[in-house]
């Protein structure tokens, strides 16, 4: 009873961090049930995805309603994220359970440093002349495609970038349980001049998708706990509703501090386990 209500409230957390950020909630779900309940690592990845599904759908309709999210560009990545989450969930039962211990604080602490040097783009002028462009590069880019996947006051630039974070994004939710935020967010934000709050809306939109596609293999593997996925699934049916609904009212700077400060601290319980 009390382990139910523990997955329950650790639920609630994991969703409205996972919907404020883009992230899925698989951020704190892995390290709550490994480090608290000490669940293996796979079973604790196999719950997690269930959750991220949950916490995308929860949160995605919210974002979609508020226009926040860029539908196109979302759709556009997640071509590419769900071929990485195949090929990741086909991986996660060959590597030893170390080395993802040791690639997920590796990866947390990336993406912090990343986030932590990243800014906001400036509000750029989508009807800018073509005489703007320096290059043949940037010429290239400012084609009606990109056009179509930009949204009002910023272009999106660095597809090619874009596809192969995605594809990253797909292996590492798959292998990590944690949706792919942490890779799609940063992504679409400093490398593709995504506006952080558009990021981690459209982020919302993908997640559910790369979670769906690697938690199939999981579950023909019979890597997901139906009685530990269950009341970690309600908490963050909840707590995902309630951060999709109060993510607006956040100012930027605190959003980015949230994102930071529970990469880095996840980070340093994920290093501590698999050293010991």
């Amino acid at each position: 009873m009390i382990d139910g209500l523990v997955l329950i409230v650790g639920g609630v957390a994991a969703g409205l961090f996972g919907s404020l950020l883009g992230l899925g909630g698989g951020l704190l779900i892995v390290p709550l049930l490994t480090l608290v309940f000490n669940l293996p690592l796979l079973t604790a990845v196999g719950v997690s995805l269930v959750c991220v599904i949950v916490t995308s759908g929860a949160s995605a309709g919210v974002y979609l309603e508020r226009r926040v999210a860029n539908l196109r560009l979302g759709m556009v990545l997640e071509l590419f994220t769900a071929v990485g989450a195949l090929a990741g969930a086909l991986a996660a039962f060959i590597l030893p359970e170390v080395i993802l211990e040791l690639m997920f604080a590796a990866l947390l602490v990336y993406v912090a440093v990343t986030m932590i040097r990243g800014r906001d783009p400036e509000p750029e002028n989508v009807e800018a002349p073509a005489e703007a462009a320096a290059t043949a590069g940037d010429v290239a880019e400012d084609s009606s495609f990109i056009a179509a996947l930009s949204g009002p006051g910023y272009r999106v630039r660095h597809l090619g970038f874009g596809a192969v974070g995605s594809v990253v994004a797909g292996v590492t939710s798959a292998l990590l349980g944690i949706g792919g935020g942490l890779v799609k967010v940063p992504v679409m934000h400093v490398l593709m001049g995504v506006p952080l709050r558009v990021a981690t809306a459209t982020s919302n939109l993908m997640i559910g998708i790369t979670a769906s596609a690697s938690a199939i293999i999981y579950l023909l593997r019979g890597g997901i706990d139906p009685y530990v996925a269950s009341p970690t699934a309600v908490g963050v049916f909840f707590g995902a509703s309630l951060g999709s609904r109060v993510a607006h009212r956040i100012d930027l700077r605190i959003l980015r501090g949230l994102f930071v400060a529970i990469l880095l601290y996840t980070s340093w319980q994920m290093l501590q386990r698999a050293v010991a």
